[in-house]
């Protein structure tokens, strides 16, 4: 008599779409898609009323987007070095995703003094208002995901210290989820600062 084989096993981390933390992100997600939309909603609303005029942005928001498009790029090569066991290019690209985000953070500080300098305060007009607080809110859900960037940093180097705690950091399905999560949060963030940079832009354009 034959014997059975073995039942599959069945990780909680299986199922992607229905695992908790995902649901988590997807929930925060779309808590942040609604923070922003209602903003932009509520800035054209009061330009149409009230006859706001525009405010010009600055070069550097234009700047910045290729900065976060680098960080991006250079998350998604983390990820990809993860799956492939690739411990120096995981660990790298993860450092360079910081510094960019860290180089974001500065130049969009550096675009605020700009618009200091031109005498442009948050009190100076509606438009300005909306303009500080759609940038100063994007601004800190960047900061907000940096504790978790540097997270993923400093477990890797403590943790892949010989081949056998790399095979175990890189065959963990907790981190391999976590990696993804983070990485949609992180691509997230930079397709928010590109339609905030063409959302600023374009009433910009209208006067």
């Amino acid at each position: 008599m034959k014997s059975k084989p073995p039942a599959p096993t069945y990780s909680e981390y299986d199922n992607f779409a229905f695992h908790p933390h995902n649901v988590m992100l997807m929930l925060v997600l779309f808590a942040i898609s609604a923070l922003f939309l209602g903003t932009s909603a509520a800035f054209i609303y009061t330009r149409v009323t009230n006859g706001v005029g525009a405010v010009k942005i600055p070069w550097l928001f234009a700047f910045n987007t290729l900065v976060l498009i680098g960080s991006s790029y250079t998350m998604l090569l983390a990820k990809k070095a993860y799956l492939n066991d690739q411990t120096k290019n995981y660990q790298s690209c993860l450092v360079a995703t910081i510094g960019l985000t860290l180089v974001f953070l500065g130049l969009q500080m550096a675009a605020w003094s700009q618009l200091f300098g031109d005498n442009i305060f948050l009190a100076s007009s509606n438009a300005a208002s909306y303009l500080y607080l759609l940038s100063g809110l994007h601004f800190a859900h960047v900061i907000a995901g940096l504790p978790f960037l540097a997270y993923f940093v400093w477990r890797s180097k403590k943790t892949m210290v010989d081949p056998v705690t790399v095979l175990v950091y890189f065959s963990d399905p907790e981190k391999r989820l976590r990696l993804r999560l983070l990485s949609i949060y992180w691509h997230y963030l930079d397709a928010l600062w590109v339609f905030l940079v063409l959302f600023l832009f374009a009433n910009q354009l209208i006067k």
